[in-house]
């Protein structure tokens, strides 16, 4: 084999294996994608990372949002350097007089290798000379970027000549570069203990997930302003598919005795089969909905996403609940679009709490059953959504059975890992034993259920 022969191998190898990376974190790449990638390569050639870059992203990503998972799984697999830099060991107060020059200059290459040589020389954490690992937390707690903000900002107006001229905007352009400095750092760690500990490895756990595969208990706030951008583009897939389910539901099946009839004329050649006609209604759905906590995030979605689909349904109600239980559902179509002002809405304009202020199941659910069994009837599909942690209290199983004799199908959606049902003072292995309970822990687990479960 030659030297040429071998470097090709050895990209293509990588290659695959950067696809696989993204392939783990829920970026869809097909065996065409791959290939136009390996074209983009072969065009493009490895000298520019950059430009090699975009041009991976532009053959294998189908939106913008997954850019977040593809940079730094490309800064793993095509790091621009091997090792850290030779030389005599940094002098922080120098570091930070060059990072300030390279913040003024906007000199994101010049940036870049400051970065190199701050996590060399103050990320590195270990017994060994050589270091057992790197930190970018520790570098950045070293180098305290964000601290030159006013140094920067001086330096950048005496070479403009101005002064008191849109502070904030300046200020604002220089926390950008600060944040840019930041993330140069991390990329910097990540490659560093890849090279120690295997690429695989890091992109399977260093690398953040896209915002359908985040969990919804641990989701910070930015993480669920995030999803709720998303809502509307699931939607539309959503009413795709259910309408599809629709029009496949609207042919009806085949109906066997009359088939079966017809065909004695002919001694069954040709067979002509006969189908039973069915006119699918428009289902009806309530929402019954805990915003209690840590669990509200999922449920202001869930409530989002089901009123963004609100077409599919011929009547929909939403229910929201801590320990009492009001409806929310004139709320919410206003809230639409104010998605982030939505649940601080519905916590203050509806009734959620009675004496105390944790989340009671019991009494919730059997409110709902006294004051509003009217809105569930033989057509209706309720959800409920919630951890159904009762917090030791009666989980009230009479009222569940007596939704689900009037429902037509209820199912719960929990957003706690399965493992964890019936610990603690969760009640959900007995709620699940009078209604059929799902785990639902992301996105993209709840638009999977909610396009299996919503009848058609």
């Amino acid at each position: 084999m030659t030297a040429d022969a071998g470097v090709t191998a050895d990209v293509a190898s990588r290659l695959t294996d950067f696809v696989a990376a993204l392939r783990a974190h829920g970026v869809r790449v097909g065996t065409g994608e791959t290939v136009d990638a390996a074209r983009a390569v072969e065009a493009l050639g490895l000298a520019d990372r950059e430009l090699l870059r975009e041009g991976l992203a532009a053959t294998l990503l189908h939106t913008t949002g997954q850019r977040q998972v593809f940079d730094p799984v490309f800064d793993l697999y095509f790091p621009h350097g091997v090792g850290g830099p030779e030389g005599e060991a940094a002098d922080r107060d120098d570091l930070r007089d060059r990072l300030a020059a390279a913040l003024t200059a906007n000199d994101s290459a010049w940036m870049g290798r400051l970065a190199i040589e701050a996590v060399d020389g103050f990320g590195g954490y270990g017994s060994s000379p050589a270091s057992d690992g790197w930190s970018s937390y520790q570098t950045l707690d070293r180098i305290r970027p964000q601290t030159l903000l006013a140094r920067v900002r001086a330096e950048v107006r005496a070479q403009s000549g101005e002064s008191g001229f849109a502070d904030r905007l300046l200020d604002d352009e220089i926390r950008r570069r600060i944040e840019v400095f930041r993330a140069l750092v991390a990329a910097e760690a990540r490659r560093r203990v890849a090279e120690r500990r295997g690429r695989d490895e890091i992109a399977r756990r260093a690398v953040a997930p896209t915002a359908d595969r985040v969990d919804f208990l641990y989701a910070g706030k930015d993480r669920l302003a995030e999803l709720r951008r998303t809502v509307q583009p699931i939607a539309r897939k959503l009413a795709t598919r259910l309408a599809a389910r629709r029009r496949r539901a609207a042919r009806g099946s085949i109906d066997l005795r009359r088939t079966l009839r017809g065909s004695l004329s002919t001694g069954g050649v040709p067979m002509r089969p006969v189908l039973r006609r069915r006119r699918p209604v428009r289902p009806e759905l309530v929402l019954l909905c805990d915003v209690s906590g840590s669990v509200s995030g999922f449920s202001d979605f869930t409530m989002l996403l089901v009123q963004a689909l609100h077409d599919q349904f011929s009547k929909l109600r939403v229910f929201a609940f801590v320990n009492r239980i009001d409806e929310v559902t004139g709320l919410l179509e206003h809230g639409v679009a104010d998605s982030e002002g939505l649940g601080a809405r519905i916590r203050s304009e509806a009734t959620l709490t009675g004496w105390h202020g944790s989340s009671d199941y019991g009494v919730a659910l059997g409110e709902f059953a006294e004051r509003y069994g009217d809105a569930v009837g033989p057509r209706t599909t309720v959800f409920v959504l919630g951890d159904a942690r009762t917090n030791l209290s009666d989980p009230n199983l009479a009222a569940v059975r007596q939704i689900a004799g009037r429902a037509r199908r209820v199912y719960w959606l929990n957003p706690e890992p399965r493992p964890q049902w019936g610990t603690g003072d969760s009640a959900a292995p007995a709620y699940a034993e009078l209604v059929e309970m799902h785990e639902c822990r992301t996105a993209r687990q709840l638009g999977a259920l909610i396009a299996r479960l919503l009848p058609v």
